[in-house]
């Protein structure tokens, strides 16, 4: 007797959780996904390239080492999955169409490098560094460099000479930017020309990619959504909001008597000290210090803690030593504290 067609939309939560990937009745074809797809091949075709990557659904955003195409994250397949995802990961990455697609588009980018091995040509080499260079999670970037563009947020361009390649391509092929005009005056003008000067010899150029190379596509993952959710919270779990309120509730515990300061007030008021003190002794960008304190002055008022206002300069002391540690722990390991 056939199984019943599983209702996405209105299966308990903890039934949901139990399902394989591999079950999930999702699909790209005649869904939103579908219409990034045909977009981007549009583009492809408006800029002269007959580089028609074939689009699959895995458990994230990628593009097969050797192989010419692209997986999407499930989770966009569905409403209730891209809800799941956001509220156990923080954030459902690629959930509106712009993000979709600058993120296409860069996959894109791996892909075109995978069909016609253009790492192995002396002028990619030349124009984006060697590619034998180590994939890492962890890089250190600087903010205002103008020799690279900007798609995708981190700065993930400066994370790889491929990720460099793919990020360049993305914005080349966005028909929203004017990358000349853009990037007039930058250094990373020169890669946007180099991939205009590539496409005549690529242009015409396809590729078949069977099946098979599909790798990770979603209908040979046996990993139950509950066990695929886990795995992944353990990589994200320094995003998540509430990170630092174990932290932050012991150095600013509820202070007696009635002479109290909102801890994010008195955050706010040390932010150029602490930037200026915490960037000296940790050799860390300012910019990144900051970024690190607006998050747990965020927290602090989410949080409603305070300051006894007769033992700021104790408090100082410790929040002092605790932002050091986050950000020299951060400097040389990519986590704000050892891994457990």
């Amino acid at each position: 007797m056939p199984r019943s067609p599983i209702d996405l939309e209105n299966l308990d939560e903890k039934q949901l959780m139990e399902l394989r990937l591999c079950d999930l009745p999702l699909k790209i074809e005649n869904t939103w996904l579908g219409e990034l797809v045909e977009q981007l091949y549009r583009e492809l075709e408006s800029r002269a390239l007959a580089f028609r990557p074939p689009c699959y659904l895995g458990d994230e955003w990628f593009s097969p080492e050797g192989v010419p195409a692209i997986a999407l994250p499930f989770y966009l397949a569905h409403p209730r999955l891209i809800q799941i995802e956001r509220r156990l990961i923080g954030e459902a990455e690629g959930e509106s169409r712009d993000e979709a697609m600058r993120l296409l588009r860069h996959e894109c980018g791996h892909a075109l490098v995978h069909a016609f091995n253009l790492t192995k040509r002396a002028s990619w080499r030349e124009v984006f560094g060697h590619p034998r260079k180590p994939f890492s999670d962890y890089y250190r970037y600087q903010p205002y460099s103008r020799s690279y563009v900007r798609n995708l947020k981190d700065f993930y361009a400066q994370s790889h000479p491929e990720e460099d390649f793919a990020e360049t391509f993305a914005v080349w092929l966005n028909p929203d930017i004017n990358w000349r005009e853009l990037y007039a005056g930058w250094p990373a003008l020169r890669k946007l020309e180099y991939i205009e000067e590539l496409v005549p010899a690529i242009g015409k150029k396809t590729v078949s990619v069977a099946k098979s190379e599909f790798f990770w596509h979603i209908s040979t993952l046996k990993k139950k959504l509950d066990s695929h959710y886990r795995a992944k919270r353990k990589l994200y779990i320094e995003h998540e909001a509430d990170f630092f309120d174990a932290d932050l509730k012991q150095l600013f515990p509820a202070p007696q008597g009635k002479s109290k300061i909102a801890a994010a007030r008195f955050l706010a008021g040390q932010t150029s000290d602490l930037e200026r003190t915490v960037s000296r002794w940790t050799g860390e960008k300012k910019v990144l210090i900051n970024n690190l304190l607006a998050r747990l002055k965020k927290r602090c008022q989410v949080l409603k803690l305070e300051v006894n206002a007769r033992g700021t300069d104790a408090a100082l002391v410790e929040f002092t030593a605790y932002l050091t540690s986050l950000v020299s722990n951060h400097r040389y390991t990519n986590r704000y504290k050892p891994g457990k």
